[in-house]
């Protein structure tokens, strides 16, 4: 288990010459998932535009956000941050959303000990619907989110040994409100990405935003209409 809580280095903002003046792009899909409520869609927003409204909004079905970073002098990634509502665990849809993704993100909200305890449920829906393309388990990180509210329900102890025991990459406390280790935590999860075998992540780097979006809801179109006949014909007589 790799170390964690903001003890990874950032990348300098002042990247060394590029005598070579090559930079390799990437784009890479990441679910951001969780029960509804626990601030998967605040956390996005904290980290792709840098505000935090206390206006919640539900998110119904799924959403996007894009974050776009110079990672050195020869890198840029773009990540495709997918939220993914609450409620969609128990929908048929997520084998669809989850199509590509190269790593997860799974919210806790640590005022609320009951989202918790739907951890392993949402680890479980990833691992049974979604591997690299190696055929291994796509990388899963945990945030105990809203620090800010609660923080001492969960040590960190027992937060090691939990991510050790399920093959979490790491965790970290976060907090939308106040910022607090989410670019440490993504910094983190993207470390991790471009640690990954080259074969590991060929389906996962996409050459483009639209096209990557446009698959997924091509998908989510077809996967509805093939629902929507079976429930049909079920009730034919």
């Amino acid at each position: 288990l790799h170390k964690m809580e903001g003890t990874i280095s950032v990348p300098p903002n002042s990247a060394p010459i590029n005598n070579t003046n090559t930079v390799t792009e990437h784009l890479y899909k990441v679910l951001v998932i969780g029960e509804f409520g626990v601030g998967k869609t605040s956390l996005i927003r904290r980290y792709t535009e840098g505000f935090f409204s206390p206006n919640y909004k539900l998110t119904i079905g799924v959403d996007f956000a894009l974050k776009s970073l110079n990672w050195d002098s020869n890198t840029k990634v773009n990540l495709q941050l997918w939220d993914i509502a609450g409620h969609e665990r128990f929908g048929h849809m997520t084998r669809v959303y989850y199509k590509y993704a190269i790593a997860a993100v799974i919210v806790f909200d640590l005022s609320r000990p009951a989202t918790f305890d739907s951890v392993l449920k949402w680890l479980e829906d990833v691992n049974s619907k979604v591997v690299l393309s190696n055929e291994q388990p796509v990388p899963v990180m945990l945030l105990a989110n809203k620090c800010d509210i609660e923080d001492g329900c969960y040590e960190s102890d027992k937060l090691d040994r939990f991510c050790q025991e399920r093959n979490f990459i790491g965790w970290y406390r976060t907090s939308a409100k106040t910022n607090y280790n989410v670019d440490e935590a993504m910094n983190f999860l993207v470390n991790h990405i471009l640690s990954l075998p080259n074969g590991a992540k060929q389906a996962s780097d996409h050459t483009s935003l639209t096209n990557s979006i446009a698959s997924g809801m091509e998908d989510s179109y077809m996967e509805g209409e093939e629902n929507q006949g079976k429930q049909n014909s079920c009730c034919r007589v």
